[in-house]
């Protein structure tokens, strides 16, 4: 499996709510340049939070490469989102090769605990970074981080 996790890009500081903070014009340039690292990549799927900044960011991603597939929401990629959620719902998916966007704290624990067993210390991701992983199975410990991409 390659699994790549990507955080938002650059969002508003203020919104009345979290939830619906959205992508400056920087953050929008941060995940063009990010998604070129995904130009011809066979994407089963994109998974998304609900939160509109990586609604926005997942739009833009599938935008640049128009996979078939539209982007699907999800609710367990919230910031607050459980990593063993997430673990447990990409085994139950099985799919060969898939994106996630997200937020932090979520995107540091996950790629950690992928890449470690654990989620302290969490993996460094500013926004838009793009962490590529890929193993036989979305299982903690068992997945090899390969590249992140910064902005």
């Amino acid at each position: 499996m390659k699994l790549w996790v990507m955080r938002h890009g650059e969002a508003e500081p203020r919104a009345n709510s979290d939830a619906e903070r959205r992508l400056t014009v920087h953050g929008r340039e941060q995940v063009l340049h990010s998604a070129a690292h995904l130009h011809g990549r066979p994407l089963q799927a994109i998974l998304a939070s609900p939160y509109v900044r990586a609604q926005q960011t997942a739009a833009l991603v599938h935008g640049a490469l128009s996979p078939a597939d539209a982007v699907i929401t999800v609710d367990w990629l919230t910031p607050d989102g459980e990593v063993e959620q997430v673990v447990a719902e990409l085994e139950r998916l099985g799919l060969e090769e898939v994106l996630l966007v997200s937020h932090q704290p979520l995107v540091g624990n996950l790629v950690a605990m992928l890449q470690h067993g654990q989620r302290h210390p969490p993996t460094p991701m500013g926004t838009a970074s793009l962490a590529q992983l890929q193993g036989d199975w979305p299982l903690p410990g068992l997945m090899t981080l390969q590249a992140i991409h910064h902005c």
